[in-house]
């Protein structure tokens, strides 16, 4: 039923679909398997910073496997987690001066310079998101691959208090304005938030949806990858169907499934731009995606290039120049409110109780995070000098992972959106 025009855009759902499902989401799932995206270093052992809470859900299927060391590669795990080879030879240097024992002043000038920047860069203003210290003791390196987003089982007062926070303290609502559908509560078929929603300004507006989308996103994951069938010799997961109407189903959700899947597309579209955007700084010669292994980095280099630059070609893209384009003291103004907002989202998601959904939402946030700074970052991004190091703008490796596989998360959505389809014709 989510067929045509999306609001505040020039693109249309038919247009994504056959571009995600037929061209991108084929080659993203490829890449996503690769060493390099595989391998995700995040710390679940953060207290949630905004109320007690050590309620931890005891289901097996919450558990996280963190990935013994040594089986990381080398160039991921030796804290090499910059940008590239340069950066690496670098670390190396500083490394060499730290096990024999040597005073800093041992490294050069330029190393000392670059270190500083670095440092500076990763504690700059221009972060999005709450980012896990990879160097603490707690942070351990997951494979991804072997503990995917799927149901966990966790659900009910905990799951809703994280959702509930989210949207009742970070999407610019005010309390009066009730969201559709809020449980226990008389619902006017969400005629009221809606008003309020067209009444506030495009950016606003744009919040709301790319957090909705993100919530959407991850309860297709959770449809589509249902516990089917669980005795003791095997485990059987698949698509649930009832499950998913449940979700977004038009009469049964009182017409906000929909509403909910096109904000899904709104994100796709957001993070489509972003990674359009960010090509001219995986494009530098000296840019690597490091792990050690040169002809599987270079490989991969070549993949993620393919991605970008068929990332580029869709007809449709939205135009962030539509946001913050007012005056300009006021949009700075806005455009900090925006960051800040989702900080504290990314905080939240310290807060979630299973560690499984905790790993994806702080993955899949720190993506969405790292996607807003790329588009508020274009004039950084198109200044960046073809050799040497680039100080105006800059991604970790923390960054790059999260953003590909954050992307690669919502284009499963999009894809399964076509799987669900399928299913329900059948049935009728």
């Amino acid at each position: 039923q989510v067929t045509g025009h999306l609001d505040d855009c020039t693109c249309d759902v038919e247009t994504i679909d056959a571009f995600n499902n037929y061209k991108l989401f084929p080659r993203l799932k490829e890449l996503l398997e690769s060493d390099y995206f595989r391998y995700y270093k995040v710390n679940l052992k953060k207290p949630c910073p905004f109320w007690n809470d050590s309620s931890h859900c005891g289901i097996r299927d919450c558990a996280v496997k963190p990935c013994p060391s040594d089986e990381v590669p080398d160039g991921i795990r030796s804290g090499s987690y910059k940008y590239s080879e340069e950066a690496n030879n670098l670390a190396e240097e500083c490394e060499e001066a730290k096990r024999l024992g040597a005073v800093d002043g041992s490294l050069s000038k330029e190393t000392q310079q670059a270190v500083i920047q670095w440092t500076r860069h990763d504690d700059s203003s221009d972060s999005f998101c709450e980012a896990d210290d990879i160097y603490s003791p707690d942070a351990e390196y997951v494979d991804l691959l072997l503990n995917p987003e799927r149901y966990t089982g966790y659900k009910g007062p905990d799951a809703w208090k994280i959702w509930n926070s989210i949207y009742e303290e970070n999407c610019f609502k005010p309390q009066s304005v009730k969201r559709p559908l809020a449980s226990g509560r008389g619902d006017d078929g969400g005629h009221m938030f809606y008003k309020w929603l067209k009444g506030v300004c495009v950016e606003k507006r744009a919040f709301y949806k790319l957090i909705s989308g993100l919530h959407a996103s991850i309860n297709i994951h959770l449809s589509a990858r249902y516990l089917l069938q669980d005795t003791w010799s095997e485990k059987k997961w698949g698509p649930n169907v009832t499950e998913f109407q449940q979700r977004f189903d038009e009469v049964l959700t009182s017409g906000e499934g929909p509403r909910r899947l096109k904000n899904l597309y709104f994100l796709y579209l957001i993070e489509l731009r972003a990674l359009s955007k960010a090509l001219p700084f995986f494009e530098r010669p000296l840019f690597q995606l490091y792990t050690g292994n040169r002809s599987h980095d270079a490989e991969i280099k070549t993949q993620v290039l393919e991605i970008l630059r068929l990332a580029k070609t869709f007809p449709l893209h939205f135009d962030e120049n539509s946001l913050f384009a007012g005056n300009k003291k006021e949009a700075a103004k806005l455009k900090e409110e925006f960051r800040l907002h989702f900080k504290n989202i990314s905080k939240i998601m310290d807060c979630v109780g299973c560690f499984k959904c905790r790993l994806w939402g702080k993955l899949q946030t720190q993506g969405l995070g790292t996607a807003l700074k790329i588009l508020f970052s274009e004039n950084l991004i198109q200044n960046i000098p073809a050799s040497g190091p680039s100080y105006g703008f800059q991604l970790t490796r923390q960054e790059i992972v999260a953003l590909f596989n954050a992307f690669g998360r919502i284009s499963t959505s999009v894809r399964e959106l076509e799987n669900f389809r399928h299913i329900l014709r059948a049935l009728r």
